[in-house]
């Protein structure tokens, strides 16, 4: 099994979410099933069955992020030192060249991505582009719009 890079951040929010869905969840929705089996006929019992979905999807959800926690290798970004290099984890500002616009982006995990919040995927186009340069440089992304230039402004590890 492959390692997959997750920050300490994620990570916690990960197991924030397994709890949320082991001690809360899941007896919710075992309490459903129970109160609709003393409803009677199972056969035609829409209760029942819909209980019975949501835990399966509880229970798969619950399998699915043990085994992103299992196969993490969790990264806490404050304890990097990368000598202002792009690493997993900075927080990078960048001014896109062309459109003199100013971004904000945090380099994390496939599974912590969220573009809204500035969070992009540590195998997105802009994220390989980036990794590995430091403050002043200019990094090109082949984007399906054309070519986009950022020059790096800032680098951080919070």
């Amino acid at each position: 099994m492959t390692k997959v890079p997750l920050t300490a951040r994620g990570a916690e929010k990960l197991r924030e979410e397994l709890a949320r869905l082991k001690k809360t969840e899941r007896p919710r929705v075992i309490q459903a099933i129970a109160e609709a089996r003393a409803h009677g006929d199972l056969k035609e019992n829409a209760e029942y069955h819909a209980a019975r979905e949501e835990q399966g999807f509880i229970e798969g959800r619950i399998k699915e992020i043990e085994g992103k926690l299992a196969a993490a290798n969790i990264i806490d970004v404050t304890t990097l030192n990368a000598n202002g290099k792009v690493v997993f984890g900075a927080t990078v500002d960048v001014l896109e060249i062309d459109k003199d616009a100013e971004h904000t982006f945090q380099i994390v995990g496939d599974d912590e991505a969220d573009l809204k919040l500035g969070m992009i995927s540590v195998s997105s186009p802009i994220a390989r582009a980036l990794i590995g340069k430091s403050e002043g440089d200019v990094a090109a992304v082949q984007a399906p719009g054309g070519l986009r230039e950022f020059e790096i402004l800032g680098v951080r590890y919070v």
